[in-house]
């Protein structure tokens, strides 16, 4: 691997991505900012278009019904006046629709350090990590190897550091190292400990569930009451497409909403697989699929804070594998957006691709994901960095390639860029500079240039000869070793030694009961 160009050290950024730090930073980055989102939302739908999806979500609803698979859940449904044979449940678009309204249209989930407080919903746009994939790649690897808890500490400490990753999601990668009955509370001190944005649960069974939301608990020096006061962390549940909700996933969703806890559920629909082949068929199978379970939380708690997700994608015909970043994903998404708009509900949608390595590719198809994230008024970004091979491999690589542009979506989000007062407009400017001569020397350049435009922190804007006289270093390559600088600096946020002390003390405990049951 050729050497690493020499890179400018910044006297400003963030301590593991704090506001403020004392030192050196490996990388000159944004400032904690999460973006508001300024543009029209992308609306390829006419209002007929808008209807005629509602109108099919709810005849999936009233007429075919979708399957939950948890006795509790069906009886709450039941109680709640839904039509009940076996384990499917029909329901009326008025009671849907009734339902769909009590939720509020935007909410806020607040991590242990307040200032890290995101808001969900309205024109906000948050980035959250790669989580769940069971592998991990790396350039000095080479190759796919199943999860660790080294490599997941590694990418959570990326989550940390960088100032465009607002929520920590999942597992950023599984450790398969550590046991599945005790894996999520090893993995939950180190998120809670090497990081302090909002936290998420996996909905897979109560002893899973009511940990996390302990371990929450006592990293924010919370009582019960405070706790369930306002929301603190989410849970992320998939149906299981087509038309099905699973018992883990939804013990988990009714347990969150109990104590008023940030809830998002995400359809995976692939079109031609899960769902039809046609895009406006997939959205509104994946709508009928959110909404009943959005009217089951509300039954619980009306007011329950609830997002809406979209997977909408397709798969290759050829292959029958998933696609990502495609046209039809673009549109799908946009589309989800509306229909979203149309229900007064936030969104959540994902940073994907279906390349194997951080390529070309790979960076072609997440830019497709995150500018439909952008236009489709998404609030909640999944996968925003890190993403490999259809949600298989996560990648600190990837994962620094995405942040840069990240944050150049928040950059392109300043709306100072589109500023059209007399400095911006510069017609003393142009003036003193007439028809010749330059504008690099003048007052107007001299006092705006350092901060006039977005200066990357991974993109090199040499000229091939200085690249090649640089070492001729890829982008890859580039940041791999911003990677391991980053990790080898890396500086925890801070933690009250009683907190962390009564959080391993919670750790130790569970595991001597046994953790969390397993099917083995």
């Amino acid at each position: 691997m050729a050497d690493a160009p020499t890179r400018r050290r910044s006297r400003t950024g963030g301590r593991a991505g704090a506001a403020s730090r004392r030192g050196s930073a490996v990388i000159e980055q944004m400032p904690w900012n999460p973006p508001v989102n300024i543009d029209r939302p992308t609306e390829p739908l006419g209002p007929e278009g808008v209807e005629a999806i509602h109108d099919g979500a709810m005849r999936i609803l009233e007429e075919i019904g979708v399957e939950f698979l948890n006795p509790e859940a069906l009886a709450i449904l039941k109680d709640a006046g839904c039509t009940i044979d076996g384990e499917n449940v029909r329901m009326g678009r008025e009671f849907v629709m009734e339902h769909v309204r009590m939720a509020p249209s935007e909410f806020t989930l607040t991590p242990r350090n307040p200032s890290r407080q995101i808001t969900i919903g309205g024109r906000n746009l948050l980035f959250g990590n790669v989580s769940s994939p069971p592998n991990y790649w790396d350039m000095e690897l080479g190759t796919k190897v199943p999860g660790t808890r080294e490599m997941c500490r590694n990418l959570i400490k990326l989550t940390q550091y960088f100032n465009c990753i607002h929520f920590a999601g999942g597992y950023p990668v599984e450790p398969v190292d550590l046991h599945a009955s005790v894996r999520h509370l090893d993995v939950l001190f180190d998120k809670l400990t090497l990081t302090d944005k909002v936290m998420h649960a996996y909905s897979l069974g109560a002893d899973r569930v009511e940990d996390v939301m302990e371990m929450v608990r006592i990293a924010g020096g919370l009582s019960h009451e405070e706790f369930d006061a306002t929301p603190r962390m989410y849970t992320n549940i998939n149906s299981t497409s087509p038309l099905k909700h699973d018992f883990p996933m939804l013990d988990g969703w009714m347990r969150l909403a109990r104590r008023g806890q940030g809830l998002v559920v995400t359809p995976f629909t692939l079109a031609g697989a899960m769902a039809p082949v046609t895009m406006s068929g997939a959205v509104a199978q994946s709508l009928a699929e959110a909404l009943c379970a959005v009217v089951l939380a509300q039954i619980i708690r009306p007011g329950a804070p609830v997002a809406v997700g979209t997977f909408t994608s397709n798969v290759d015909m050829k292959s029958g594998a998933p696609a990502f970043g495609t046209p039809e994903y673009m549109r799908a998404t946009q589309m989800t957006g509306q229909l979203c708009r149309f229900y007064g509900l936030p969104m959540r949608s994902s940073g994907v691709c279906a390349a194997n390595v951080p390529d070309g590719q790979a960076m072609w198809e997440t830019s497709n994901s995150l500018w439909a994230a952008v236009q489709s008024g998404t609030n909640m970004v999944y996968h925003a960095a890190g993403w490999l091979e259809g949600g298989l491999i996560a990648s600190p690589e990837k994962f620094i390639m995405d942040c840069e542009v990240l944050q150049q979506i928040q950059r392109y989000m300043d709306p100072s860029i589109c500023a059209t007062g007399p400095d911006e407009i510069a017609l003393d400017a142009i003036k003193s500079v007439g028809n010749a001569g330059h504008f690099f020397g003048i007052q107007h350049t001299q006092d705006r240039y350092t901060t006039a435009f977005y200066q990357p922190f991974l993109s090199d804007w040499k000229n091939y000869e200085g690249w090649a006289a640089a070492g001729g270093v890829w982008t890859p390559e580039r940041a791999h070793i911003m990677f391991k600088e980053i990790i080898s600096s890396f500086e925890a946020p801070p933690m009250d030694p009683a907190i962390r002390e009564e959080l391993s003390d919670f750790v130790t405990r569970r595991k001597a009961e046994g953790g969390a049951p397993t099917d083995f």
